[in-house]
């Protein structure tokens, strides 16, 4: 499955209420965003029951507020839109898989 980018908090919400999703909030001036960003492309692949949603801070920053995101890169995990596993802050690869591997089974 695509990763998708979001434009706006709309069309956020709507992905949200779909089903489960884990969202990489993340900006292009942030360098380990951009490190880890390729991986969690590849981790769309992987997961193919998951959809994968990119919310650039700086572009949409009313849902960055929302959730009281602070740092970047922040991945947030929804399951018909409730957050259902605990957020990760930072680009550490093998916690994203884990995470993402437990939502994939809630």
């Amino acid at each position: 499955m695509s990763v998708i980018h979001i434009k706006s908090a709309a069309e956020f919400d709507t992905y949200l209420s779909k089903g489960k999703c884990a969202v990489d909030f993340t900006a292009v001036w942030c360098g380990p965003c951009q490190f880890i960003g390729p991986k969690f492309d590849a981790l769309s692949k992987k997961y193919t029951t998951i959809q994968f949603l990119k919310v650039d801070v700086d572009e949409v920053a009313e849902i960055a507020e929302r959730l009281a995101i602070s740092a970047m890169p922040t991945f947030c995990f929804f399951d018909n839109g409730q957050q259902s596993v605990s957020q990760l802050v930072g680009a550490n690869e093998k916690e994203l898989d884990r995470k993402l591997t437990e939502l994939e089974s809630s």
